[in-house]
């Protein structure tokens, strides 16, 4: 039987404060199965805000957006989804409140776990929000048997402690697959890989790459990543 291979985007679009319809054609153009947006529309008609972006996008909406702190889950009609949920995770005054959008989903006969999340820009935060999420995900799904794929602006370099968090419970696609410049942000001038995907270490990446085009420097101040990951046969 053919290996089903689950297209994965992570992509932080800045509260769609750019080029509403180029972020929509950077997403179609990469033609995902599951899409992880980071800084989703979250107070005004942040519902409509997001259903607009997913049917520009040809997807439709999974969970998140407001109550996931930005993070919103996209997928095409072919994904299934099992079970949603959204977290938020220990606040600080003073300070963007974090948090995750989680999602059991299915495709090709194999279920697994889409986790997307943000992390702050203080290193602090960081690592505590990264254990936090861990914990927490296992309590929201309640299954360990279930790969999980997340992602992540993680706002931090790889060889962070956050970064290295994720890293050591999950595969940094890019560091595994990756293909040309690992860059993220800026758009216009990439020089720090502060975005990824990151796969269960039961699962094989294909590929993983960040996108460029015409549409990419008007869409967000982030370049989006996207990764091939084989589910199995």
């Amino acid at each position: 039987m053919p290996t089903t291979t689950l297209r994965v985007l992570s992509y932080n679009v800045r509260s769609l404060r750019d080029d509403k319809r180029a972020v929509a054609r950077v997403i179609q153009d990469a033609k995902p199965d599951v899409v992880c947006i980071q800084e989703a529309p979250r107070f005004v008609r942040w519902r409509s805000r997001a259903a607009a972006l997913a049917r520009r996008s040809g997807l439709v909406v999974v969970t998140g957006g407001r109550t996931a702190c930005g993070n919103l889950l996209l997928c095409q009609i072919g994904v299934t989804v099992r079970s949603t949920a959204t977290i938020q995770l220990s606040h600080r005054r003073g300070v963007h409140r974090r948090g995750a959008a989680i999602a059991v989903c299915e495709l090709g006969g194999h279920r697994f776990a889409l986790v997307g999340t943000h992390l702050d820009l203080t290193a602090g935060d960081r690592i505590r929000h990264s254990h936090e999420l861990f914990a927490r995900l296992h309590e929201v799904t309640g299954d360990d048997s279930l790969p999980v794929i997340l992602g992540a602006d993680i706002n931090e370099l790889p060889g962070g402690q956050a970064f290295a968090v994720f890293a050591s419970r999950l595969r940094d696609t890019f560091a595994v697959a990756g293909d040309g410049p690992g860059d993220t942000f800026s758009a216009i001038e990439p020089t720090r890989r502060i975005d990824a995907i990151f796969a269960d270490r039961r699962l094989s990446v294909a590929s993983c790459r960040v996108l460029d085009g015409p549409d990419i420097p008007a869409a967000s101040d982030h370049r989006p990543v996207l990764a091939e990951i084989d589910l199995g046969e």
